[in-house]
């Protein structure tokens, strides 16, 4: 047996392998877990997804099964069961075509229009958190709402893998716009890998009087040598000065942003 007949047998085995072992696993929590979960999501005005939203008369369709999207979230109200989803889609997209991250809270649900801010109780400890929901799911007849790893977590959900919630919407005006965030609270534009396009974004942060604006250099020991740059605003003094900012935000066409405390 030649060497390439013997190296193109071990890359198939190797691929074999490594898809059993992903089959196996499935979905589940990350290996290290955050020492504390995610904020909750603070509710703000923002423009219907271009995508997620179904057709023009709202109906999609999953697994050969049809769904029609709800025209207005309103003050939409429900109790039933949730469950959350894991590794198994960190960094795939969701249905807006924004990137899953187990660690955000955000959340799946099958008819609220895309983004809607929501509200949800777990009924068995009633503990609360606020989430953005920007996917579709669960396709299980009994389930309402699919949570992220990070609202899971906040809720005790992980542990036995469903809860009995309620939820409800929230918006922008009914949320406590004077709730004090935190002193090292930041809103966090966008994270590059070039330092010259965080540079540029800083600029245009700047000339549009975003004067707190900074780029913040960050290490990982996967890539010691290989910094992120991290475009933030801040410190954010309360809800009402993040919604401020975030209303600045909008009037020059940036709508994706996230609270992070460094």
């Amino acid at each position: 047996m030649n060497n390439f007949l013997k190296r193109f047998i071990v890359l198939a085995l190797s691929i074999v392998l490594a898809s059993c072992i992903s089959n196996f696993f499935g979905d589940g929590p990350p290996r290290i877990i955050k020492k504390a979960p995610t904020k909750d999501a603070i509710p703000r005005s923002e423009p219907p997804s271009q995508y997620g939203n179904g057709d023009k008369n709202g109906y999609y369709e999953v697994r050969g099964k049809r769904y029609k999207v709800m025209p207005s979230a309103g003050n939409y109200s429900a109790t039933g069961i949730a469950s959350w989803y894991g590794t198994k889609f960190h960094g795939r997209y969701t249905s807006n075509r924004e990137i899953y991250n187990i660690y955000a809270m955000t959340a799946a649900h099958k008819s609220l229009p895309l983004p809607t801010y929501l509200e949800v109780t777990n009924l068995e400890n009633n503990k609360k958190v606020i989430v953005r929901v920007n996917d579709r799911g669960p396709f299980v007849d009994d389930r309402l709402i699919d949570l992220s790893y990070a609202a899971a977590l906040k809720l005790d959900v992980v542990k036995n893998g469903t809860a009995k919630v309620k939820v409800k919407t929230v918006t922008e005006k009914n949320y406590n716009q004077n709730e004090v965030i935190n002193s090292i609270s930041f809103i966090q534009i966008g994270v590059f890998e070039e330092r010259k396009n965080a540079y540029d974004y800083l600029k245009l942060l700047k000339n549009n009087q975003f004067n707190t604006a900074q780029v913040r250099r960050e290490f990982h020991w996967l890539k010691p040598l290989s910094p992120t740059y991290k475009v933030q605003i801040g410190p954010v003094q309360n809800k009402k000065h993040h919604n401020e900012l975030l209303s600045k935000l909008r009037k020059i066409g940036v709508y994706q942003t996230k609270v992070v405390t460094n």
